[in-house]
Parts: structure tokens; C-alpha cells; sequence
């Protein structure tokens, strides 16, 4: 149960970047699964096309499963949090300035650049 929470929470997480800056897949969750959770680069993105699916990563999402390379329980609960923190971010960013927005976009981007370039 505990890494069904954790799940849950990686998605609220990227849900709510998602929502507020328009990143979420690729940007957020694939450097948690390999970081934190300790996934290959394939298995992380290959988890996060699963739990984006419908239906935009269906063909890419089954390449990577045909491989191994899904976590399919992962990629359920983090798409439930996704979901939920979508809404939460969506509803922060449109109280925001479009300089501030602008600035937490690139903070995002600029300390996730830094983490995946020095790695673990």
C-alpha cells in the first residue's frame, strides 16, 4: 500500500505541473521513476507513455510494454493522481500572472534540466 501512495503522489504531483505550467509525462515522472524509484530510462518512459494513453502513447506505450518495459500498477495510481493534480495546478496557474507563470515554468524546467544532466 505504501508504494500505491507514493504513486498516487507522483501523480498529483506531475498532475499539478501539468496544470500549472503544461509539463507533466516526460518531464516530471520520467526523472522520479528513475530517480526515486529506481527504473531503467526505458522502463520510466515506457510506464509513463502506459499511464498517458488514451489515446495519444497507445502504439508507443505498447512498443514498450511488448518489451518489458511497463509498470502497469505504477503507471494506474500515478495517472488517479495525475488526474486530480491536473485540476489543482490548472487552478493555481490561472491566478497567476503570465510573468509569473513564465518564471515558474522555466525554475521547472531549469532544476530538472540540472537533476537529469548530474544524475543520481
Amino acid at each position: 500500500m505504501g508504494n500505491v501512495i507514493l504513486y498516487v503522489l507522483v501523480g498529483l504531483l506531475a498532475g499539478f505541473f501539468s496544470g500549472l505550467i503544461g509539463i507533466g509525462g516526460g518531464v516530471i515522472i520520467v526523472p522520479i521513476l528513475v530517480l526515486l524509484f529506481g527504473l531503467t530510462q526505458h522502463q520510466a518512459q515506457g510506464t509513463t507513455l502506459a499511464l498517458l494513453v488514451p489515446p495519444v502513447g497507445l502504439l508507443a506505450a505498447l512498443t514498450y510494454y511488448k518489451q518489458g518495459y511497463v509498470n502497469l500498477e505504477m503507471a494506474t495510481f500515478i495517472a488517479a493522481g495525475f488526474f486530480l493534480g491536473g485540476l489543482a495546478g490548472a487552478r493555481v496557474a490561472v491566478g497567476l500572472s503570465s510573468a509569473v507563470l513564465e518564471k515558474v515554468f522555466g525554475v521547472a524546467l531549469l532544476l530538472i534540466s540540472v537533476k537529469m544532466i548530474l544524475g543520481k
